[in-house]
């Protein structure tokens, strides 16, 4: 299936890279409100964000103001000329959403990864315009995303995009929600003309990681950022650690370098021409690889032998993944190419084992 995707063409918002969405991760008080976003107006922030609901992991923590928060938003396209975009999870957020005049709704991590939930809001936005923005689900699962996208797209709305704002992981140590770069870079594939913005705030969970996070997503092409920034972050009542404050976030917008896709040029064609034949000799070297692989099989099954030796594989991983370091790539790298091919060669040893 393919999405019918149209510019999301907002009101006054210059059709350039980057989309910049930004404001608190939530409507605290009115004041707070006010005040974050008027900073960011003055520094040309054209859409404000801010969390009305606010679905937490765990129950006690502060879970948004509710309904009563719509009517400082409406102020602050009243008094700024702002856009308005906030988070729905339920019919009846998006009913009171569109009812209070906010102008972009995001679905997040947490309800893209509910099917039941994500058709729930794409009924209640049948006979609706208003742009829709898909976070990616909470694990890195792009069927899901895809899913997702799909659903609200079904119900008529094609002025849709996508957040990428990392997925979580068990052992990530540098960020909140590891990028997984590799999984928007395969939505957009899929979906050419589907914008996709960056949540370098969810996805770093630290001040200090949205300025690279921002540059890498602006390298790779995205088309905008939803950047959380609070007038006074280190009191924000939730994510403080990853908002920043609307003179920080001008800083950081004003030092992004935003490259632009080019024509493809006759170098580049040559580079790719060696790219494509280098490929060709991977392949040729990964099928005589699998090939001793089922050799290797035959010998196990002669001699009742089961398929996996920990012992010896630990060994390749070591051995290739120190081998990478001196060659200049990445050990994780060289460790997930590595249990791919193990991988293969296990469920084609199997296979002759099992003949």
């Amino acid at each position: 299936m393919d999405l019918e995707i149209t510019p999301l063409a907002l009101p006054g918002i210059e059709a350039k890279r980057p989309m910049v969405i930004a404001g608190p991760c939530s409507a605290e008080t009115e004041e707070q409100v006010l005040e974050t976003a008027k900073q960011l107006s003055n520094n040309g922030v054209k859409i404000f964000r801010a969390g009305v609901w606010k679905p937490r992991t765990k129950p006690g923590g502060f879970e948004g103001v509710g309904i009563e928060a719509l009517p400082w938003l409406q102020r602050v396209k009243a008094e700024t000329g702002m856009l308005l975009a906030t988070e729905v999870a339920t019919p009846k957020h998006v009913e009171a959403a569109l009812a209070a005049g906010i102008d972009i709704l995001w679905i997040g991590a947490r309800t893209t990864a509910n099917p039941f939930s994500v058709q729930s809001i794409a009924d209640a936005l049948k006979g609706t315009d208003v742009p829709v923005l898909v976070k990616n689900p909470v694990n890195p699962d792009i069927e899901l995303w895809t899913g997702a996208l799909l659903r609200i797209n079904s119900a008529g709305i094609t002025r849709l995009g996508a957040i990428h704002r990392g997925f979580s992981s068990v052992d990530s140590k540098l960020y909140r929600n590891p990028p997984m770069w590799h999984i928007p870079i395969e939505l957009k594939r899929r979906f050419p003309s589907l914008p996709i913005l960056c949540d370098p705030s969810h996805m770093g969970g630290r001040r200090d990681l949205i300025a690279p996070l921002s540059q890498q997503a602006m390298d790779l092409g995205f088309e905008g950022l939803m950047v959380e920034s609070h007038c006074n972050p280190d009191c924000a009542w939730s994510d403080a650690k990853q908002q920043v404050l609307p003179e920080v976030l001008d800083f950081i917008l004003d030092r992004l370098v935003v490259r632009e896709e080019m024509e493809v040029t006759e170098s580049i064609t040559q580079l790719r021409k060696q790219i494509d034949e280098l490929d060709n000799q991977l392949m040729d070297l990964l099928t005589k690889r699998m090939r001793v692989s089922r050799e290797i099989a035959e010998y196990k099954k002669l001699h009742n032998m089961t398929v996996v030796q920990t012992t010896r594989y630990s060994e390749i991983l070591d051995k290739r993944g120190a081998q990478g370091v001196l060659c200049g790539m990445n050990p994780e790298f060289v460790r997930t190419v590595y249990e791919a091919i193990h991988s293969e060669s296990v469920r084609q040893q199997i296979e002759i084992m099992n003949k």
